[in-house]
């Protein structure tokens, strides 16, 4: 595989990488809390979903975005995708990028939220819903364990959530079947759970449905404000990369498949009408 080389003081947009809409969540509240940035967000609808994809599948499809990211002149990636984050984040960043520009940086969405997530629950009883992908790989009880010793994580995948918002079904009464049912399997596994971490960027569009079925004390909780927050502080603390980093307040985004799709749905998910372009990865 082709290892692409640059300048350390080549300047350029933070990338946003999601294999499909999902990761507009993130990047709404990035640009909400970061407006000054320039951002590059590209979406890999014509391979999603990676939720039920294998391990090296998604760490090869998530490394060539990467490098078309690199190409572009981005200083600092940001995989808004928990699959992602989950299977190819570590390997891409202990492997790839030794071998590649050493300033650039490849940052992901489990470790920023696990770092606080447990600061929400008095019963340190938190459950996680995510795809089957995320759950299988086991990385935010991992990764929860090391910031909160003792903390008790409930996992359930949601395997039909992501085509229900997609196919613009999530505001449909059908939906609520698979919300409850999913939300019941979780909270079955134990009483204790007072927080419930939404841990697919999809997931949002679905908080007012799954807080119907929740208790009023459980508190469940997105990823982007996390995530935007996480981001600012880690610019405050990396004067270097936030140099790297141009400021010109500019979006562009691009999606693997049809833009006509990609601007009709992706509206929903950033809260505002979106222009892409088209990307053939496989061209790169």
């Amino acid at each position: 595989m082709v290892l692409y080389f640059y300048s350390m003081h080549e300047q350029g947009p933070i990338g946003v990488f999601d294999s499909g809409y999902g990761g507009l969540t993130v990047l709404k509240e990035i640009v909400n809390k970061l407006p000054q940035y320039d951002y590059l967000y590209m979406g890999d609808n014509a391979r999603a979903p990676y939720g039920t994809r294998s391990f090296e599948t998604v760490y090869h499809y998530t490394l060539e975005a990467v490098q078309w990211f690199f190409k572009q002149g981005c200083p600092l990636v940001i995989l808004a995708c928990n699959t992602a984050s989950a299977k190819a984040l570590r390997t891409i960043q202990q492997n790839d990028l030794p071998k590649m520009n050493g300033s650039r940086r490849v940052l992901g969405v489990i470790r920023p939220t696990t770092e606080i997530i447990g600061n929400y629950s008095q019963t340190k009883n938190v459950g996680v819903l995510g795809t089957k992908g995320t759950v299988l790989s086991n990385s935010y009880p991992i990764e929860m364990e090391k910031f909160y010793p003792g903390i008790r994580v409930f996992q359930q995948a949601c395997p039909m959530w992501v085509p229900l918002i997609e196919n613009n079904e999530h505001r449909s009464k059908g939906a609520d079947f698979f919300v409850e049912e999913y939300i019941d399997a979780l909270l079955q596994q134990s009483p204790k759970i007072d927080t419930i971490l939404l841990a697919c960027t999809h997931y949002p569009l679905l908080i007012d449905k799954i807080k119907q079925f929740v208790p009023a004390s459980t508190q469940v909780v997105s990823q982007g404000e996390i995530v935007a927050n996480s981001l600012k502080d880690y610019l405050q603390r990396h004067a270097e990369m936030e140099k790297s980093c141009t400021k010109n307040g500019k979006l562009a985004f691009y999606t693997t498949d049809s833009i006509d799709d990609f601007d009709n749905q992706a509206g929903v998910f950033f809260g505002k009408k979106v222009n892409s372009m088209h990307l053939d990865l496989s061209a790169q």
